[in-house]
């Protein structure tokens, strides 16, 4: 192929990863012409809604992958952890980045870390999985919706309106604005498990062999291992991308996987936590057996009452 056109959203994190792909083709195939194509997505429009309450799946992806139906595009760049776990006939995941950074951060202008915040203090997050882990650490903490690009919810920050928020370190670290609040503290997956595929990028396609075969250059084998435990898990359990389940596989040699998952309600007041270390052999079949303990115990009537609690 000569010239490759690569879909992307309008966000500056979107662009940035988009051009980090351009980036990382054109040092295997310096001749290539590769341009981006942006659009708008369903999550892109609807600000003032958490999520959640939007529904449906691919609120992020869906547009790409009519640009791509269309011919309009050849590749479409996703942060993995909004790409839902089934592909609509004709699609597939043709490539998975090295991951980054996995972890959430905490940001404040005041506060270094979650521990330091006082009784009642607000933050701001529309995540239903990080929303559970936050009351889980600190039950008294206040929750208030967060919506926006990066940039919008530092800003909404820095105006007052939260004593801290909750993002993705990954998306911070990328546009470097860490110094852009007194304090960005990455918090341990330990203590907040990530979303499944956090941190890295999924390269979609038409299921196209040729166009498969030129972009195994940019696939992470240890990223196809963790994303896979952590997707097969959330695909069993019948999870979309915005349900309070947080999954993570962390490979820790060449024959083990740890890997913790936990699903509750929105507010911490119900939760299945497990921690096993799976063989690496097995990580094609570890997150869906994973996921059937989490149903023996109750995890789908609990993810369904979350879901109506969120809904509300």
């Amino acid at each position: 192929m000569k010239k490759l056109v690569i879909a992307t959203r309008k966000s500056q994190l979107a662009l940035w990863q988009s051009e980090y792909i351009k980036a990382e083709l054109l040092k295997h195939y310096p001749d290539m012409t590769i341009e981006l194509k942006t659009f708008s997505t369903k999550a892109d429009k609807i600000l003032d809604v958490p999520l959640a309450k939007i529904g449906g799946k691919g609120l992020f992806t869906k547009e790409l992958e009519i640009a791509l139906a269309n011919k309009e595009a050849d590749i479409a760049v996703h942060s993995l952890k909004d790409v839902p776990v089934e592909f609509e006939e004709g699609f597939v995941l043709a490539a998975l980045t090295k991951r980054f950074d996995p972890r959430d951060a905490f940001l404040s202008e005041k506060y270094a870390s979650i521990d330091e915040l006082p009784q009642g203090a607000v933050i701001g997050t529309t995540s239903l999985r990080r929303r559970m882990e936050i009351k889980l650490l600190r039950p008294d903490i206040e929750l208030k919706d967060l919506r926006g690009n990066i940039n919008t919810r530092i800003a909404k920050l820095k105006a007052g309106e939260y004593d801290a928020i909750i993002l993705a370190a990954t998306g911070v670290q990328k546009l470097q604005i860490e110094g852009e609040v007194n304090y960005f503290t990455p918090i341990d997956t330990e203590l907040m498990i990530p979303s499944m595929g956090q941190a890295t990028l999924g390269i979609e396609t038409l299921d196209n062999p040729e166009l498969v075969e030129l972009l195994s250059v940019l696939h992470d084998k240890d990223a196809e291992i963790e994303s896979t435990i952590e997707r097969d898990f959330v695909r069993t359990l019948e999870g979309g991308c915005q349900v309070p389940i947080g999954i993570k596989a962390t490979i820790l040699d060449e024959k083990s996987v740890d890997v913790r998952a936990i699903v509750g309600m929105p507010d911490g007041s119900e939760l299945i936590q497990e921690n096993f270390v799976v063989n690496m052999d097995e990580y094609k079949t570890a997150g869906s057996k994973m996921a059937q303990e989490f149903i023996a115990r109750g995890a789908k009537e609990l993810l369904a009452r979350a879901e109506k609690v969120a809904f509300q």
